[in-house]
């Protein structure tokens, strides 16, 4: 069926069912960002692959509502399908709710799978209809259409030792239990399968790039159950699970273990991280704690443990990448260089490293106006031969053993221009600004933001992406509690938290520029007014200074970067060849 064929199907199906809008998200029933491949409704029915957006149907329109980081790619994608792009104002927002609102008559049906929306938005949802008595339906027409579906992953899965994790199974979860006591809830419902893969040590490959299984959670006062296929698990991982108090019981039995609950229990869930169709299941009777999971919030401080691992996770990473950019150096104009093929050679240079698993997000490798779009994705029609002159941007990162990466550098090529310096500069401004603040406890992310974008305020240019966000300990490249972004995010920065700062600018058509270095979070002192704290930049890998115009940069910034640099070379340098060291000292010379 062709795009067009599979939105005249729904369309039939809505009549057929007297649905008047029919909503299609991105998520699954674990709310996840990266999602299985049984679950990409969004791309099967419309063509688009961004990671982030919502489709509704009715009658006589069909719209994507997506943010300002897919624009031209949803244009591109969207083209000849029937649907039509609609421009976010403000990033995540259901700005769809209020258009249903306009142009639905009262008492109207909105339909969507209860499984792929989570409790908040439902919530929401369900307030903002009831002003036109629009009601809401638990319908999918997605499996309907949808013939070659593939079906759930069956990948194996494994626990990762204490002696990588830093905490047993049960002293995590003893952890969650008394964070539970001080919410009065009894009984935790997990959906989340990054912080189930936390709590319970538990790695798989049921989703791209995270190294996840697909799994649900359940904590009674009596037990710990763990939903998850048997079969994925070796006999020793079971033994180790059944030994630390957790009992295993059938995916698909989750529905049936919540709705058996007994009457009038308090019961704790995460409302952005579960879905409504599990919502739904639990007793009618059920006092209901809403909040971030606790294991969301342990999870975001790392342990010691942990920080070391991911200290040497951040090593081999950058070994990788200094081979792969003197590669970049010495091949370029002699031999054919797409983004594509940079991408894979990078991809190649991690593979080498010990204790690699596997890329923690697709590649983002854009030459000049490929690099103008923040989240773009090469593909066999866009892929630009790298040559003559520009900006190479770059944002990459691997899955270790122990610990996650993400990092994003800027190669010039040949001659750029002064604006090219002139933005590169700028963001590399807000780079060090942010990378080297002393901040008191209590600091929240948007605080932070606006430091960062100072420098580029200064010169009246903005950036429509978060400045940064957490990551996870080998697990998903994007994590909570914690980020860094205008959004008015109530959580304080704490000691222990890993978050990247990457700052960037965009011009459409032309280049983009974006420098991201992972942080620690570490306290820097006290005094009469309070406690402070500060970030140590944990990767290692040098920042280019070919183009940079120092004009723009005070004296403490350039010590920064000198410092940097010079901290890259010391730490990378015995496990280069001589010629590669050689190479990366001139890169990291001071100017």
């Amino acid at each position: 069926m062709t795009f067009t064929e599979k939105l005249q199907a729904l369309r039939q199906l809505m009549l057929a069912q007297n649905i008047d809008a029919y909503i299609i998200t991105a998520a699954d029933p674990h709310i996840s960002e990266y999602l299985p491949a049984h679950y990409k409704a969004i791309p099967f029915a419309c063509g688009f692959t961004g990671s982030a957006g919502t489709l509704v149907i009715t009658q006589d329109f069909a719209g994507l509502w997506t943010d300002s980081r897919y624009f031209t790619q949803a244009e591109a994608q969207l083209n000849g399908t029937g649907y039509e792009l609609v421009k976010l104002k403000v990033p995540h927002t259901p700005e769809y709710i209020n258009w249903l609102l306009e142009v639905l008559p009262k008492g109207a049906k909105v339909g969507f799978n209860y499984e792929l929306i989570t409790v908040a938005l439902a919530f929401e949802m369900e307030h903002s209809l009831a002003q036109r008595e629009i009601v809401m339906i638990d319908i999918d027409f997605i499996s309907t259409i949808w013939q070659e579906r593939v079906g759930l992953p069956v990948e194996k899965v494994f626990l990762i030792d204490e002696e990588a994790a830093g905490l047993t199974i049960s002293a995590k979860i003893n952890d969650v239990r008394a964070a539970l006591k001080i919410s009065e809830a009894d009984y935790h419902f997990i959906s989340s399968i990054d912080d189930i893969a936390w709590l319970f040590n538990l790695r798989g490959k049921d989703v791209a790039y995270n190294p996840v299984a697909l799994s649900f959670a359940l904590i009674t006062p009596e037990e710990v159950k763990l939903f998850i296929d048997r079969q994925k698990l070796s006999q020793a991982d079971i033994d180790t699970l059944n030994q630390q108090g957790v009992t295993l019981h059938p995916y698909a039995e989750v529905v049936k273990a919540l709705k058996n609950l007994p009457n009038k229990s308090k019961i704790f869930i995460d409302p952005k991280r579960t879905c409504f169709g599990l919502f739904k299941c639990l007793p009618g009777d059920s006092k209901i704690t809403l909040g971030i999971n606790p294991s969301t919030h342990l999870k975001g401080l790392k342990n010691s443990t942990e920080i070391n691992h991911i200290r040497k996770a951040m090593l081999h990473d950058g070994i990788a990448l200094t081979r792969f950019f003197k590669w970049m150096e010495d091949h370029l104009g002699k031999e054919k260089i797409t983004e594509w093929s940079a991408a894979e050679k990078l991809a190649i240079f991690r593979a080498e490293q010990a204790s690699f698993v596997g890329l923690s997000f697709n590649t983002i490798a854009g030459y000049n106006a490929n690099g103008a779009l923040p989240h773009y994705s090469v593909t066999a029609e866009s892929n630009q031969e790298i040559l003559g002159d520009g900006l190479f941007l770059v944002d990459s990162g691997g899955q270790y053993r122990y610990g996650t990466t993400d990092i994003t550098r800027v190669m010039p090529i040949g001659n750029c221009s002064s604006r090219q310096a002139d933005d590169y500069t700028l963001v590399l401004k807000g780079l060090i600004e942010g990378s080297k603040l002393i901040f008191p406890e209590g600091t929240k992310g948007y605080q932070i933001d606006s430091i960062c974008r100072k420098p580029l305020w200064e010169h009246g240019i903005n950036f429509g992406h978060g400045t940064g966000h957490g990551i996870g300990f080998f697990l998903n490249v994007h994590e909570g509690p914690q980020n860094i972004s205008p959004a008015n995010v109530d959580i304080a920065f704490k000691s222990g938290m890993v978050t990247s700062i990457e700052p960037g600018i965009y011009r459409p058509g032309e280049h983009g520029v974006r420098i991201e270095n992972l942080v620690l979070c570490i306290p820097q002192g006290s005094s009469e007014f309070g406690d402070f704290l500060t970030f140590e930049t944990l990767t290692l890998c040098f920042i280019d200074t070919t183009i940079i115009n120092k004009t723009l940069l005070s004296p403490d910034q350039i010590r920064w970067l000198n410092e940097y640099n010079q901290q890259v070379f010391d730490q990378l340098q015995l496990h280069l060849s001589a010629e590669e060291a050689a190479w990366l000292k001139e890169k990291c010379k001071s100017i």
